[in-house]
């Protein structure tokens, strides 16, 4: 709709479109799953962040939001099929935020492995992301993110495409960043793995800003063993099964409670 709203829909899950492969489709009802669990879980800041996802194939077609578009009311047959330089490719009523592309694009141009990309600006991300020293290895759950877990510093909004250099040579090999003043951004090979990281660094950003809110003085930092053990136990495919066994149950979790996005 070209005011910006979109119909909320609540029928049977549909199929691919006329002249649509059955690997874009799954991959438009993937992102909208993404897009309404990020509400789900109150991560979303109105229209004002994105999530994509690159569609199987050589072309290096990418899914992102309809500019406009609230996170909850997100559906598969909305999303917007854009190319690397964030050109609409597909027809479509709705338009994209060219801007909030530049993180996207930089990201999926320079990792292959990064099938999906995930871009918040929850409180407790960017609460985190503001204090000098970071995240903080004060819980299980930081322990299992600070191995992947990178920094980039604030530049202003992301209107510049000079700083996608900067951006991609600061992330380097991981799959979980904290961008300065700004917010978090987590990685994947799939759907399921980027939200699994994403899910791990927000949820370790929440429990430092409750471990702090107290003040500094007291908290208890896992000690240096503990922190190298974590590391060893959570990497390669172990990482990969958690994520292949919660991302299911987080399907569920929306078609109870927000179902509607796979038309």
């Amino acid at each position: 709709m070209a005011d910006g709203s979109i119909k909320r829909e609540t029928q049977t899950p549909a199929g691919p479109r006329p002249g649509m492969a059955a690997a874009e489709w799954n991959a438009r009802v993937e992102l909208a799953a993404l897009y309404r669990l990020a509400a789900l879980h109150g991560w979303d800041d109105a229209i004002f962040t994105h999530i994509s996802l690159r569609i199987p194939g050589p072309e290096h077609h990418f899914l992102v939001n309809p500019y406009g578009v609230f996170f909850d009311e997100m559906t598969a047959s909305a999303l917007v099929k854009v190319d690397l330089d964030g050109t609409i490719v597909a027809p479509t009523e709705y338009g994209i935020n060219p801007a909030g592309f530049t993180i996207h694009s930089a990201i999926h141009a320079a990792r292959a492995d990064a099938r999906c990309v995930i871009h918040l600006h929850t409180v407790d991300g960017v609460g985190v992301s503001a204090q000098a020293d970071g995240l903080l290895p004060i819980s299980q759950t930081a322990l299992v993110v600070l191995p992947t877990l990178a920094y980039h510093d604030y530049e202003g909004i992301a209107l510049h495409l000079d700083e996608r250099e900067r951006l991609v040579r600061d992330l380097g090999d991981r799959a979980m960043m904290l961008l300065r003043n700004h917010g978090t951004l987590a990685i994947g090979e799939s759907a399921a793995a980027a939200w699994t990281n994403m899910f791990f660094l927000e949820r370790a950003c929440s429990m430092q800003v409750a471990a702090l809110s107290a003040g500094r003085d007291g908290v208890l930092r896992a000690p240096d063993d503990s922190q190298r053990t974590v590391s060893a136990q959570t990497r390669g495919a172990g990482a990969a099964g958690a994520a292949s066994l919660a991302w299911p149950g987080f399907l569920r979790l929306l078609d109870r409670k927000l179902p509607g996005y796979a038309v």
